[in-house]
C-alpha cells in the first residue's frame, strides 16, 4: 500500500484526497451496515499517524449525518492539524486519556456507545501496545466482554496486528468489521490476524485503474473468479465442454471417487470417467450414475493389478484432463500403478494430483522431475509437510511463501488448503482464497475441491486459472451451505448441488 499510494501521488492524487476518500468511505459503511438511523453514539478511537487522519474524517462525516461522536486522542496531534480542527468546529466532543494515562472519561463515554471506531494504529504497528493506547484498548475490550452488542469497526487493521504477518499485539481489539482501505492486508488472512479481524470489507480509496498490475499476490475476488468461467455456447455438447479421466477409490476409501466425479460434473464438465477396481463398481456406481466406468483388473485384495497403469494410458489420450489420488490408499499396488502413470515419462494431459497421489509422491526423491504435464498439486499443510520436509507449524507461519517456493521449484501449480487456502504458479504469482470456513472441515471436502479443479481444468482452464476458480467456486459453495445448516454438520456431499449455485452467482462476471 506504501508503494501505490506513492505511485498515486506520482500521477497528482495527494495523500490528503486518498485519506478524505478513505474516510468517507468508512462512515458510508458504518452508516449503511451499523447506524442507519444516524443517532448512534459513537466514540471514535485516534492515534497520532494516518490511521488516525482517516478516523478524524470518519468522525467528521458521522458527525454531519447526525450520529453523536466523541474523539478519542490517545495520542498527541500536531497543533494545526487541519483534520482535528475541522472536527472541533463541528462541536464534537473530544477526550485526551495519553495526557494522564487515565481510561475513566473513556469507560464513561463506552458505557453508552453502540459504535467504537479503532483508527489508532492500523499499518503502522511496529512495537508493543503500551501506555494510553493499552489503557483505551483494555477498557474497551472489557465493555465488549460485559456488552456484546457494541460494535467494532478497525479501519485498515484491528490496532496490534501486523499487516504483512498477522501476528497480534496480546492488547489487540477484536474487530466485527475491518474495512481495508484500498487494497486488503495480506495480514488479515493470517493467524492469529485473521481471527481478530471479523467481517473483512474493502472500500475504493481512489487509487487509479491497474496502479497494482506487477504485483503478483492478490485476493480472490468475485470478478476475478467469474471472469474464468468457461465459455458455454448454445451449440455445446458434452464433447464441447471436455473429458475427464478419474483414477481414485479404494475399499477403504468407496466415497472419495463418487465425490470427485460429481464435483467435476457439478461444475460443467461434459464426460467423466471412474477408473476404479473392478470390485469397487457396484459400490460407487449408484453414487456417481452420471459417470462412466473403466474397471481395472485387480489382485486378489482388490488392488489395482501391474496391468492397471496400462489399461489407463491405453484410452487416456481421448481425455483433456486427469485426476489422480482421491482415496487410492498407499499399498504397493497403488504406488506402482502411481509410478507407472505419473512417473515413467508417459504423455498426460493437464493433470490433478491429490491425496495419496502426493503421499506416494512424497516418497519419490526430485519428484517433479519427472512429470511430463503441467501439474496442479493439492496438499493440506500435512501432505505439504511430507512433499517438502517442513515442520506444519512452519507451514502455519507464512503459508504464501512456502506454497510460491514449492510451485516455484516444482515448476508447478500448487493448491495449499487451508483456512485461507493459497494458489502459486511456478513464476511467483499467488491468489489468496478469502474464505475460511469451519464447515470444511470434515471429511471428503477435498476430495469435492480436488474434482472441482479437474472439472474445470477438463474444460480447458489453464492449471493456474483451474486452481484459482475451483477454490472460490469450493468456498463459496460452503457458504452457500453454511448461511442454512451453519458452520458445523456440513456433509462434503452438501457441497455438490451448491456449485452450481455458486457457478451461476459468479456468471455475470464471465468474459
Amino acid at each position: 500500500m506504501r508503494t501505490l499510494e506513492r505511485r498515486a501521488e506520482a500521477v497528482g492524487i495527494s495523500p490528503d484526497v486518498l485519506m478524505e476518500n478513505a474516510g468517507l468511505e468508512v462512515a458510508k459503511l458504518i452508516r449503511n451496515q451499523l447506524a442507519t438511523t444516524m443517532g448512534a453514539n459513537i466514540l471514535v478511537l485516534v492515534g497520532k499517524g494516518n490511521n488516525g487522519g482517516d478516523g478524524l474524517v470518519v468522525a467528521r462525516r458521522l458527525c454531519s449525518w447526525g450520529g453523536r461522536v466523541t474523539v478519542c486522542l490517545v495520542a498527541a496531534r500536531p497543533e494545526n492539524d487541519l483534520k482535528l480542527l475541522a472536527v472541533l468546529e463541528q462541536g464534537t466532543q473530544l477526550i485526551h486519556p495519553y495526557q494522564d494515562g487515565r481510561s475513566r472519561d473513556v469507560e464513561k463515554i463506552l458505557a453508552s456507545c453502540e459504535i467504537v471506531v479503532d483508527a489508532i494504529l492500523g499499518t503502522g504497528c511496529s512495537r508493543p501496545v503500551e501506555g494510553a493506547v493499552k489503557t483505551v484498548l483494555g477498557a474497551v475490550s472489557r465493555e465488549k466482554t460485559r456488552r456484546p452488542k457494541l460494535r467494532i469497526v478497525s479501519i485498515d487493521l484491528p490496532s496490534g496486528v501486523n499487516p504483512d504477518t498477522g501476528k497480534a499485539d496480546p492488547n489487540c481489539l477484536k474487530a466485527d468489521i475491518t474495512v481495508s482501505l484500498g487494497r486488503p492486508k495480506i495480514g488479515l488472512y493470517k493467524f492469529p490476524g485473521a481471527s481478530l479481524a471479523g467481517q473483512i470489507e474493502t472500500v475504493d480509496i481512489g487509487l487509479p485503474d491497474n496502479i497494482d498490475s506487477d504485483f503478483n499476490i492478490g485476493l480472490l475476488t468475485p470478478a476475478l473468479a467469474g471472469s474464468k468461467l468457461p465459455y458455454r455456447p448454445l451449440s455445446g455438447h458434452k464433447g464441447t465442454f471436455g473429458r475427464l479421466m478419474i483414477v481414485a477409490g479404494s475399499s477403504n476409501y468407496v466415497g472419495a471417487a463418487s465425490l470427485a466425479a460429481n464435483a467435476a460434473a457439478r461444475v460443467g464438465v461434459g464426460l467423466v470417467t471412474l477408473a476404479i477396481p473392478k470390485s469397487l463398481q457396484s459400490s460407487v456406481s449408484p453414487r456417481a450414475a452420471e459417470a462412466t466406468y473403466l474397471p481395472l483388473d485387480e489382485t486378489v485384495n482388490g488392488s489395482p493389478s501391474p496391468k492397471a497403469a496400462g489399461q489407463i494410458l491405453e484410452v487416456l489420450e481421448t481425455y483433456d484432463a486427469l485426476l489422480v489420488g482421491c482415496g487410492i490408499g498407499m499399498s504397493e499396488d497403488n504406488q506402482s500403478m502411481l509410478n507407472g502413470l505419473l512417473l515413467s515419462g508417459n504423455s498426460l494431459p493437464p493433470t490433478v494430483v491429490d491425496a495419496d497421489g502426493l503421499n506416494f509422491l512424497a516418497t519419490k526423491e526430485n519428484w517433479w522431475q519427472y512429470l511430463t504435464t503441467p501439474t496442479i498439486t493439492t496438499p493440506h499443510p500435512g501432505e505439504m509437510s511430507r512433499l517438502t520436509g517442513i515442520s506444519t507449524p512452519k507451514i502455519g507461519e507464512d503459508r504464501v511463501s512456502v506454497a510460491l517456493n514449492a510451485a516455484k521449484q516444482w515448476d508447478q501449480i500448487v493448491v495449499l488448503k487451508g483456512a485461507f487456502t493459497i494458489i502459486a504458479n511456478g513464476h511467483g504469482q499467488a491468489s489468496i482464497s478469502p474464505f475460511a470456513n469451519p464447515a470444511l472441515a470434515s471429511a471428503g471436502t477435498g476430495d469435492v475441491l480436488a474434482g472441482t479443479i479437474a472439472g474445470l481444468l477438463g474444460q480447458g482452464l489453464n492449471p493456474y486459472e483451474a486452481g484459482q476458480l475451483g477454490v472460490y467456486l469450493h468456498g463459496l459453495a460452503a457458504t452457500i451451505v453454511s448461511q442454512e445448516l451453519g458452520d458445523s454438520g456440513m456433509l462434503a456431499s452438501d457441497l455438490l448441488p451448491a456449485l452450481p449455485k455458486a457457478t451461476m452467482s459468479l456468471a455475470k462476471f464471465r468474459i
